[in-house]
């Protein structure tokens, strides 16, 4: 399947809520409506397609995993509920059992995971991984003990045969790192929760990922160490491991295994003109096909395959390109998705189905557009029927929301920048205040063309929202990625003031009320941005932003593991060592005095990626010279808002800050 940009463009933008004008004297959307925890997620179909899993939010806040009938949605079971936790994935085991992860967000960011598997009507819950780290298996008496597993173990995934087992797997650490070394895979029996070993014997050294075949055996280690990315394949399980991948990590030949598509074939994400396509590897002649499997001119491959684990064979492929798709192998499907698309016209409709797609009695739709939030339904191909299950966002009204689209522009060196752009929805009188909005990572892709709450929210309060892919991101090809090695602070900043410049040219944007603002990297070019463009660059909001490069490779306190500092990071930051003076200069705490404009900042006071002592100094350092400095800390936070709470409270700040130094 080879897709052109211009097949993908979105067809359906032109028919979707063409209304986008707002009501005379309508109040902005409260920030609640966008950053609440959601009303409905997680919605997962069960194997048989018989039952539907759910998690909604009820009034009080609690959390409610609800089972439905899909004959009859009436029919309604509460399998389990939680208060203060939050939901982080959810499963079926089979089809009277449910596997979920709890996290506590008041302990760190990373870890602190709890396990746990009940059946469909709330009974026989069992926890099956201990998040706390202090919890230890006890004997509890001589023929009894304590089967729940440490805070080393991690859910992987279910297995595909009907038993009461999923997948789990065993960290191990060195010395030296916060982050584990290697993973090792186990059955786990949901209600006895007897461990089985998926890998007995020797296993590769520092395997960060595992590839299972349709009868849930572990066929390929994914090892990355010293700056080399390995794939190790075996036949079965007493044949040896040899390497069928050996490659430097950061070069655009990858070659990443996805998934089994019966006894000799392996997909794999891999290079391809330039950027990654999806192939198809037979393992017996070790070798790629001549032609890849799916590739999207313009794009890297970014997706997962949809297997029949009965027939051992790959349905389809879910992708995104400027926005998500799918394309069906399978007749049946391909039908069920076109009936869906005539009943939901202007929204992506993404389909899925149990563990037989070849005749489903019902699966579940996630509709989304620029303008929609995630929304379910239940569709039942019998009778060609679509009953909707609720929205992520039931406050948010589409014909409030603005336009959300993609561009390439040219930046100053001629490399190419894709952008997204979501204008506000009311009529514009002439240029408007405009947000560069950037993206963590940075080496990764920040967007699709959905939903994007961050950005409609900024667009509802009138702003031109500017969301560039600029060089170092992932996703577009390998030479945008391949531009940003070891440019913090230069070309990664020039691409995003390029972006300012051309809304400015496209009489969008009023080159006197242009703020920028962003998460983690995206906190590193705000302080950035207002440091060398200041012409442009009227306000900064950043949280959880990076203040010191330098710091990133000599904080103790930092999660970032002695091999990446030694050969990843090197390889896209720069080495300290041996340019100490270029990290000066693109270090926003050794530039903090040239920071006049308005700033919000905001930190976690658990983050281990950018621990609040860094943010502290730099706060100090920009306080110095400049008084127009907010400076939040939220305690239980890490790196990030995983509290309700909080991104409540944030935004509001965001709200207000922005209102009082860039609206006007």
């Amino acid at each position: 399947m080879i897709f052109s940009r211009s097949s993908l463009r979105r067809l359906f933008v032109a028919a979707a809520f063409l209304v986008a004008a707002h009501e005379a004297g309508a109040a902005n959307p409260p920030v609640e409506a966008f950053f609440r925890n959601p009303d409905v997620s997680f919605v997962k179909i069960s194997p048989s397609g018989r039952y539907v899993a759910i998690l909604n939010r009820a009034e009080d806040g609690t959390q409610l995993l609800a089972v439905r009938d899909t004959a009859d949605l009436t029919k309604v079971t509460t399998a389990a509920s939680f208060d203060t936790a939050r939901l982080a994935s959810l499963a079926w085991v089979n089809d009277k059992r449910l596997t979920f992860t709890l996290k506590n967000p008041k302990l760190d960011f990373e870890g602190n995971y709890d396990q746990f598997a009940v059946d469909r009507d709330g009974n026989n819950m069992v926890h099956l991984i201990a998040g706390s780290w202090r919890h230890q298996q006890q004997s509890l008496g001589s023929n009894i003990k304590d089967r729940k597993l440490t805070a080393d173990h991690v859910f992987l995934d279910v297995t595909h045969d009907g038993s009461d087992d999923i997948i789990v797997a065993r960290f191990t650490w060195n010395n030296i790192d916060r982050r584990p070394q290697s993973l090792h895979p186990f059955r786990l029996n949901t209600r006895t929760q007897v461990l089985t070993d998926l890998v007995v014997g020797p296993q590769p050294d520092n395997v960060t990922d595992w590839v299972f075949d349709a009868a849930d055996q572990a066929r390929v280690a994914m090892v990355h160490n010293k700056g080399r990315c390995i794939a190790y394949y075996r036949a079965g399980p007493d044949a040896p491991w040899t390497d069928i991948s050996n490659r430097d990590c950061f070069k655009d030949d990858q070659f990443e295994p996805l998934a089994f598509d019966g006894r000799n074939t392996l997909y794999v994400r891999a290079g391809y003109k330039g950027r990654s396509a999806l192939f198809a590897y037979d393992l017996g002649k070790r070798e790629l096909a001549k032609e890849p499997f799916v590739d999207i001119d313009g794009f890297d491959f970014d997706g997962d395959l949809k297997q029949d684990y009965r027939a051992n064979k790959i349905l389809g492929v879910h992708f995104t390109a400027d926005a998500s798709s799918t394309a069906w192998l399978d007749p049946t499907m391909k039908g069920i998705q076109d009936k869906v698309n005539a009943l939901l016209p202007g929204s992506v409709n993404r389909i899925d189905c149990g563990i037989d797609c070849r005749a489903p009695q019902a699966v579940v739709v996630l509709a989304r557009s620029d303008r929609m939030p995630p929304t379910y339904f239940v569709y039942t191909p019998a009778d060609n029927k679509l009953v909707g299950l609720g929205s992520s966002n039931p406050a948010i009204d589409p014909k409030r929301m603005g336009k959300r689209d993609f561009f390439r522009i040219d930046a100053r060196d001629g490399l190419q920048i894709p952008v997204y752009v979501t204008m506000p929805a009311a009529k514009a009188d002439g240029p408007r205040p405009a947000i560069v909005l950037v993206h963590g990572g940075p080496y990764v892709r920040g967007g699709s063309w959905e939903w994007n709450g961050e950005a409609q929210f900024l667009a509802s309060r009138g702003y031109v929202v500017l969301q560039p892919e600029s060089r170092g991101s992932t996703g577009f090809g390998f030479p945008l990625f391949r531009a940003g090695w070891q440019q913090w602070g230069r070309t990664m900043q020039d691409d995003l003031a390029d972006t300012a410049s051309w809304a400015i040219k496209k009489g969008w944007a009023d080159p006197k009320r242009i703020g920028i603002m962003g998460a983690s990297y995206g906190g590193y070019a705000t302080l950035m941005g207002l440091v060398r463009n200041p012409e442009l660059f009227r306000v900064g909001v950043e949280w959880a932003g990076v203040t010191d490069i330098g710091l990133m490779f000599s904080a103790v306190e930092s999660d970032a593991s002695e091999d990446a500092r030694r050969f990843d990071m090197r390889t896209l930051i720069g080495d300290p060592e041996r340019n100490p003076e270029a990290f000066a200069e693109v270090s926003p705490l050794a530039q903090a005095g040239r920071i006049a404009q308005p700033l919000l900042m905001a930190h976690g006071g658990q983050d281990v990626r950018v621990p609040i002592v860094h943010a502290a100094a730099f706060r100090n350092a920009v306080s110095r010279t400049n008084r127009k400095v907010e400076y939040v800390v939220y305690p239980d936070e890490g790196h990030g808002w995983r509290n309700e709470e909080t991104r409540l409270d944030f935004w509001k700040r965001v709200d207000t800050f922005l209102d009082e130094n860039l609206a006007r």
